[in-house]
């Protein structure tokens, strides 16, 4: 089946959980919001201190300045401070099925990174490595995740399970029962909270992001600042811990934020900067993700009100905006190259070769000084396609990712 990507890029969501008690690791079981927080966005979400873990956060500040190890030219197989596993136990001949239990295809992150994956499983197919992906789309679904992992268990067909996370609490005990299958389990993009599959692949993580766009914002702002804060929805790891970060780093500088869950909803963010600009100056924009972003910029624009210092992300849509604009802004990144890291892992893995316990990835921002860069790179691509989604190298670039076809 095949899917045009405009049909659902409207959606527009990172993922949604059905479990409104979903916690952070070593969390109480109190929920980081209501579901009715969720869903409104009339008032401020509440804190997400329970999100915020000091070694973590520690450990991802640390690693924004590492030089990865790997190979220069292939950001998707770098990695940084790894511990590397052996994975002899499953070396084995011949291809092998992968089945991929996907959170959703949602949103244009996971669209441009669904797309990649399958131009990267083709090339595994050519090489013999991989025999086929029997994949399950959960459409942001904790309970259809975990039907469909199950799923895959009793088939009792799968090689390898690959298993990107709707939330993270939730998904655990489906995780672990796929890791009791004795076939290695790879978990990418957003976390669980059990260490038994044989990877867990991501770029560095939301403290890193959290960091990167609140010292960016605090260093253009002043203390007494107003910043609003754009945030998708709660429960995800990776989501929480950039805004517990940002939180933290608003708190010191002195710079006034207030934070909204948005749904990624473009009426809702207007609605949202229009009410807070009618109570008083805002200077700043900071978001959890990319989506929405050019309509936070309008609703200032049809305002008539100064544009703020913002954070967005390497959304073409937003970088073509922050050029036309002129604004201040910088281009947080969640590597989306991440996406084809799992099925080279899986071909190491049936190779009997090491792979790191915490495949952690590099996560750079797109700054100032290399914004016209990456818009020339990207020039003809899709307002929703990200700059740096590493898949220049696959023979089906560019036009398979301008076709923007889900497969």
């Amino acid at each position: 089946m095949t899917l045009a990507v405009g049909a659902v890029a409207a959606l527009a969501l990172v993922g949604c959980t059905t479990d409104p008690t979903v916690t952070g690791p070593g969390a109480s079981t109190t929920p980081a919001t209501t579901s009715a927080a969720a869903e409104s966005s009339t008032a401020p979400s509440t804190p997400s201190t329970e999100w915020f873990d000091q070694a973590v956060y520690d450990e991802q500040f640390a690693q924004r300045s590492v030089t990865p190890e790997g190979p220069a030219d292939k950001p998707y197989l770098q990695h940084i401070n790894a511990e590397m596993v052996s994975t002899a136990k499953y070396k084995s001949t011949g291809a092998k099925k992968a089945c991929f239990a996907n959170a959703s295809i949602s949103n244009p992150w996971r669209q441009t990174g669904w797309i990649t994956m399958n131009e990267q499983l083709k090339e595994l197919q050519k090489s013999g490595a991989i025999s086929e992906m029997e994949t399950r789309d959960a459409k942001d679904s904790d309970d259809t995740q975990i039907a469909d992992i199950d799923y895959f268990i009793n088939e009792g067909e799968c090689d390898v399970f690959i298993i990107s996370p709707n939330s993270t609490a939730a998904m655990t005990p489906a995780v672990e029962r796929a890791c009791k299958t004795d076939k290695p389990v790879i978990v990418f993009d957003r976390g669980v909270q059990t260490d038994c599959p044989v990877t867990f692949i991501h770029p560095i993580g939301g403290f890193a992001w959290g960091i990167d766009t609140a010292e960016f914002l605090n260093d253009n702002l002043q203390s007494g600042d107003k910043v609003v804060a754009l945030r998708i929805l709660p429960g995800v790891d990776v989501l929480e811990q950039r805004w517990a970060a940002a939180e933290k780093l608003f708190k010191e500088s002195g710079v006034e934020a207030v934070d909204y869950f948005t749904g990624a909803d473009p009426v809702e963010i207007k609605k949202i900067i229009s009410d807070e600009l009618a109570k008083g100056e805002v200077k700043g924009i900071w978001m959890d993700a990319g989506d929405g972003a050019v309509a936070a910029i309008e609703a200032f624009e049809d305002a008539g009100k100064a544009l703020p210092v913002m954070t967005g992300e390497d959304e073409l849509s937003f970088l073509r905006k922050w050029k036309d604009t002129g604004i201040t802004a910088l281009g947080p990144v969640y590597s989306n190259f991440q996406w084809r890291t799992p099925l080279l892992a899986a071909a190491d893995i049936f190779a009997g070769k090491e792979v790191p316990k915490e495949w952690v990835l590099p996560q750079s921002p797109i700054t100032s000084a290399d914004l016209d860069s990456y818009l020339t790179a990207n020039e003809g691509m899709p307002d929703g396609h990200y700059a740096k989604f590493g898949g220049e190298d696959l023979p089906g670039y560019p036009q398979i990712w301008q076709k923007r076809v889900i497969p």
